[in-house]
């Protein structure tokens, strides 16, 4: 009893099965048909197309040969034909153009004067004469003179002696002297050799092409028709002045038979693209799967990565508004994110007092001003309400576009840097201190040989001046002259004692911007101290229209001291006889941003085995020195930017140089 019923569902969804098979090879049949009527239709319309091309081509070719007879056919309206010269130029036209067969001159009432026929076929007004024709050859004149340049006329058959003929045009040319027409220079067109010498042999190799009239009538054929199925058919119009020719062009290819050979292809052709889009879908999801496992890792990995940074990280659209920010940037701001989004220009995390200015600074960032790639520094608020400084890096944010969404910050919290600073700079002060007292210790006893000629001068002035007063001798002039002198050697010591004071108590360590020139000048007086005792000439070589530099006066001072002292100190030798000093600056080879300054002797030079241990701390070649001058030096001109080096003289001795910068403007930084 089971049976029928099992049977009886089973056949409905059979059926049901066998029609869906059948609608669906019903339609692979259908959309075959139609993607080979499709095949044939397009081959079709490309073969058609390329003949209409070939066509075109065609009549591209006689219209740019026939505006190139007509040019050269000009240059033979100038000479005279009387001359037997005119007669041989036209012939040899003729010889170059087979597509003429007759060339005249007539005068202005149309008789004609002289003419030349083509050396390839007899003359083609044999059997009729030139006279037959005599109204056509009027009525494309009259047209040439109406238009003021060549006109053609409408082709006619000429029968020739041999029983055959051709079929002809006549070009007429008017010839202008002074306003009027003169004459007429009259070609004659063969149309058979127009298609034979004008066309082009590729596109009559495959193809038949013609001269029709408008009824289908041919006048002038080239190429062989051949029989075939299907025949397809291009016509052009040649227009040309007077007359308008249609150049019809006849492809003997059949259409394509592509029922039996494409049909099959294409049926083997997606099966094959069916399984093999099948395997493609199955391999692209396994990649896709993969993709997005991938995606998920790297999402997970990024989270964490950001997640323990100690940086902290903000994103910005380009209207400011906060969009992103890391755990580290909520640590250090004290916000939590859901605080800061959105956040635009009021963020919590900027000090009241300094508010407006950063509202002013986000307005300029937001016009488009990039902010310096190696940061900035700038002053957050904890949400307690302290204030902690922050370097700022930041750059544009770009999406896979490349388009501008937007900046993304990085933040450092230099709190520890800044303590770290502030005790190397205590550290470096109390280093710079002890140098100094060294230094000052060396100048004292130059001071002391210096002073004492000053002070002997005027103990002698003042004795002489008192002896004079005590033998009551009336010598008013000479106890003048003698506090006179009294009073200068009294200014020379105090400008000796002064210069001194004001190197030793000088304590201003902002840095300023500095004439080069003034630079030298402030240590000139203790340099010609030392270099008087040490009998060194000094000289002072600085380039004119030099910048100003940046510097911190003081240190820079300092260390163009030293290096004179060190280098008037290595010229105390007896076997040096010349001792030249030269102090000087000038722009630094290539980087006008920079100048470069030099301090050079005329000594022995450094050993070898110094040079790697110039620079170091508590290294010295002196019995007294510390050993800290040249290290100092250089650490006082790296915190400036620059570099302290050493090398031979250019003839003897060495040359010690350091850069500075120029002074700028001083750039607006971004919050």
């Amino acid at each position: 009893m089971s049976t029928p019923g099992i049977e009886s569902g089973r056949l409905p969804s059979t059926g049901r099965r066998r029609v869906l098979w059948s609608t669906l090879i019903l339609l692979v049949m259908a959309l075959l048909v139609t993607l080979v009527w499709l095949a044939g239709r397009y081959e079709a319309s490309q073969v058609q197309s390329r003949l209409e091309r070939d066509a075109a081509d065609a009549v591209g070719d006689i219209r740019a040969a026939l505006s190139r007879n007509v040019q050269s056919l000009q240059a033979l309206q100038f000479n005279d034909p009387g001359p037997a010269n005119w007669t041989v130029d036209a012939a040899r036209f003729l010889r170059e153009h087979r597509e003429l067969v007759r060339i005249e001159w007539r005068d202005s009432t149309q008789r004609n004067r002289a003419f030349v026929d083509t050396p390839f076929r007899s003359p083609v007004f044999d059997r009729l004469g030139r006279e037959s024709v005599q109204s056509d050859v009027t009525q494309v004149c009259a047209t040439a003179r109406r238009i003021s340049g060549p006109a053609y006329s409408v082709s006619y058959f000429v029968p020739m002696t041999d029983g055959l003929g051709i079929e002809v045009m006549e070009l007429c040319m008017p010839l202008v002297s002074t306003g009027k027409v003169a004459g007429y220079l009259v070609a004659t067109y063969s149309l058979q050799d127009v298609l034979d010498e004008l066309v082009g042999r590729q596109l009559t190799r495959s193809q038949e092409v013609s001269f029709t009239e408008g009824d289908g009538t041919r006048l002038a054929v080239r190429g062989l028709a051949r029989r075939a199925n299907h025949v397809f058919t291009a016509q052009q119009l040649l227009d040309l002045p007077g007359i308008t020719l249609v150049l019809r062009m006849d492809s003997w290819r059949g259409a394509p038979d592509l029922f039996p050979n494409v049909l099959t292809a294409l049926v083997t052709a997606m099966s094959i693209a069916l399984v093999s889009i099948l395997l493609l879908l199955g391999k692209d999801m396994r990649r896709r799967l993969k993709a997005e496992s991938d995606l998920a890792d790297a999402l997970a990995f990024r989270k964490a990565m950001e997640d323990s940074l100690v940086t902290g990280l903000r994103a910005r659209d380009l209207h400011g508004r906060i969009t992103y920010v890391n755990p580290a940037f909520c640590q250090m701001v004290g916000f939590t994110a859901e605080e800061l989004l959105g956040q635009s220009v009021n963020a919590p995390y900027w000090p009241p007092e300094l508010a407006e200015e950063y509202k002013k600074r986000q307005a300029i960032r937001l016009a488009g001003n990039s902010p310096p790639r190696e940061g900035f520094e700038s002053v957050f608020m904890h949400k307690d309400g302290t204030r902690f400084p922050v370097l700022i890096i930041e750059a544009p944010l770009i999406n896979a576009q490349g388009e501008q969404t937007g900046w993304m910050s990085a933040f450092l919290d230099i709190r520890e840097q800044r303590r770290v600073e502030e005790l190397s700079r205590a550290s470096q002060d109390r280093l710079q201190a002890t140098a100094r007292l060294a230094m000052v210790g060396e100048m004292a006893s130059l001071l002391s040989h210096e002073l004492n000629q000053p002070l002997a001068a005027i103990s002698s002035y003042a004795t002489g001046s008192v002896n004079l007063l005590h033998q009551g001798a009336h010598a008013t002039a000479d106890i003048e002259l003698a506090m006179q002198r009294i009073a200068q050697q009294a200014e020379r010591a105090g400008k000796v004692i002064k210069s001194v004071h004001d190197f030793v108590r000088r304590r201003d360590q902002a840095r300023e911007a500095v004439a080069p020139r003034a630079l030298f000048d402030a240590i000139l007086p203790l340099v010609n101290l030392q270099a008087r005792k040490l009998a060194v000439k000094v000289r002072v070589q600085v380039e004119a229209g030099l910048p100003l530099v940046l510097c911190d006066r003081t240190m820079v001072e300092q260390v163009l001291l030293n290096l004179a002292r060190n280098a008037m100190q290595a010229m105390d030798r007896a076997d040096i006889r010349e001792r030249l000093l030269v102090l000087g600056v000038r722009r630094e080879p290539g980087d006008g941003r920079r100048l470069e300054f030099s301090v050079a002797d005329l000594g022995p030079g450094i050993a070898p085995e110094v040079e790697q241990q110039l620079f170091t701390p508590f290294f010295t070649t002196k019995a007294e020195g510390m050993g800290l001058g040249l290290s100092l030096c250089r650490t006082v001109i790296e915190q400036h930017g620059g570099t302290l080096t050493f090398g031979p003289n250019h003839s003897q001795g060495t040359v010690f140089t350091f850069t500075l910068a120029v002074s700028e403007p001083a750039v607006l930084l971004l919050a």
